[in-house]
């Protein structure tokens, strides 16, 4: 099963945010979308989930298009995502808001909070069900929205700056929950970050963005090896770093 853009274009009036793109990732692979501030990523996962629609191209899933649908349409097909703002209920506690995502997909209720509960203590955060969104700290922020996307197991998962303001050790803790997604869980993961070292060290092939277009694409040694990431927009320093 693969989700794949092809050739897609994103243009306001005269501004092309997205320039002939095109992206595949497989169910069970982790493929890291790095870049600048503005260089599209946030519009490309919109275009992926059905919150911006492309000027051109197309998006595929398990080979069929979804490009245009609506994203409620495309999450019951197996596509989730995060945002870069948790965008928790915060008038619910943990668990409902969980349930209520299973509960949109169609399932009911009791369903629902089980597979909540299920995977709250697949994540290692079953002690958070019970308090209200509005006061967890950020970081359980952000794992109690990840959980959220994997209800009812979508076949693949788009993380949007999933490690945004963490610590090293945090941003560690979340590399190691990324990857028991893909290899427990066998959901494919688009990991869009700014944080370079933790999307090099899981990602079975990395894209990199600047002004739209793909300048470079491959594993971690060719991202590392590449002079245009370099000039582009990363940095000796940080390049090194990863």
């Amino acid at each position: 099963m693969s989700l794949e853009l092809r050739s897609i274009n994103v243009a306001f009036g005269g501004f092309k945010a997205i320039d002939d793109v095109t992206i595949s990732l497989k169910k069970a692979e982790i493929a890291g979308l790095i870049g600048p501030n503005g260089a599209g990523k946030t519009t490309c996962v919109n275009v992926i989930t059905g919150f911006q629609d492309p000027s051109s191209g197309t998006v595929t899933l398990d080979g069929e298009s979804i490009t245009g649908k609506a994203p409620h349409d495309i999450r019951r097909r197996g596509l989730a995502r995060t945002f870069q703002a948790g965008r928790l209920f915060t008038g619910l506690d943990v668990l409902d808001n969980l349930a209520v995502t299973g509960v949109g997909l169609g399932h009911s209720r009791r369903a629902s909070e089980d597979e909540a509960m299920r995977l709250l203590d697949w994540m290692g955060v079953a002690h958070l069900a019970e308090l209200p969104a509005a006061g967890l700290p950020y970081t359980d922020e952000r794992r109690v929205g990840i959980a959220r996307a994997l209800m009812f197991a979508p076949d693949f998962l788009l993380l949007d700056e999933p490690a945004a303001g963490m610590s090293e050790k945090e941003a560690d803790d979340l590399a190691r929950i990324i990857r028991r997604i893909a290899d427990e869980l066998e959901c494919g993961v688009l990991l869009i970050e700014h944080n370079v070292g933790l999307v090099l060290s899981l990602s079975n092939h990395v894209y990199v963005l600047d002004a739209g277009k793909i300048i470079e694409e491959g594993d971690k040694a060719a991202i590392l090896g590449s002079q245009a990431v370099r000039e582009a927009y990363l940095g000796a320093d940080q390049m090194e770093d990863a």
